[in-house]
């Protein structure tokens, strides 16, 4: 399915009946990647997996978003589809959005696995190699400069399109840890102890702020700790969800 913002298509997907549960993914992914937890869930509730722009069957956004613009989106998108105080379960990138989303707007309960928003910590060697590339860009052609980019960034930002890594270079740093205290409902941290990319440390520092949160750790669990371990994250949804 459809639904249409600002010129934009976007694609979403829909099943059960029941209290609201959005799907937020993760940079890089679509709602399909939460598809094993989809049957289950939809036995109790509605569930919707939205498609960010950018992402999965949506069309990029026209102009370069930041967070603060694709949480408005989904806004517009609760708004337009009837979706009250939804219960949400939010990865990585996902986890920015919700936390904006949940800050301003009464919610259910949050599952929040190895979400991002809190600002990353850098060490020496990173701020030598950004401020050196920086200096660079007064010598360096444009094409240079992009291609310099792309071959020391991410492969996040190496599979990105131009505008999605310029929207990548926008919120990667964005430290949203001043909206935590404004969530009101509770919130489970289901985070993998080897996450390298939103180190448990966030996860930590979540459990702090958020004035109900609780965290459930995975073992060797990387930044996708919901899949190394899908049994306990169906057992986790399955009581902490229930309505």
């Amino acid at each position: 399915m459809f639904w249409e913002y600002e010129g934009i298509r976007i694609s979403y997907e829909q099943s059960g009946q029941g209290p609201d549960l959005l799907l937020l993914h993760g940079w890089g992914c679509s709602h399909t990647i939460f598809d094993a937890f989809v049957p289950a869930l939809a036995a109790t509730h509605r569930v919707t997996g939205i498609d960010f722009p950018g992402f999965g069957d949506s069309d990029e956004p026209s102009e370069v978003w930041g967070v603060f613009e694709y949480e408005k989106m989904l806004e517009a998108f609760c708004d337009a589809l009837g979706i009250v105080s939804p219960q949400i379960i939010a990865h990585s990138f996902g986890g920015r959005i919700a936390i904006i989303f949940a800050s301003r707007r009464p919610t259910g309960r949050l599952v929040f696995t190895d979400a991002a928003g809190i600002k990353p910590r850098r060490s020496l060697r990173y701020y030598v190699k950004v401020y050196s590339f920086k200096l660079s860009k007064l010598f360096l052609s444009r094409e240079a400069i992009e291609k310099r980019r792309a071959s020391a960034g991410s492969s996040d930002y190496r599979n990105a399109s131009p505008r999605m890594r310029a929207i990548l270079s926008r919120t990667v740093n964005q430290d949203l840890s001043h909206l935590l205290c404004d969530i009101k409902a509770p919130v489970l941290l289901f985070w993998g102890e080897n996450d390298t990319a939103t180190p448990m440390r966030d996860a930590r520092k979540m459990e702090k702020l958020i004035p109900d949160a609780a965290i459930v750790s995975v073992p060797g669990g990387s930044h996708f700790s919901f899949l190394d371990a899908p049994g306990l994250f169906a057992g986790v949804l399955d009581s902490f969800l229930a309505v």
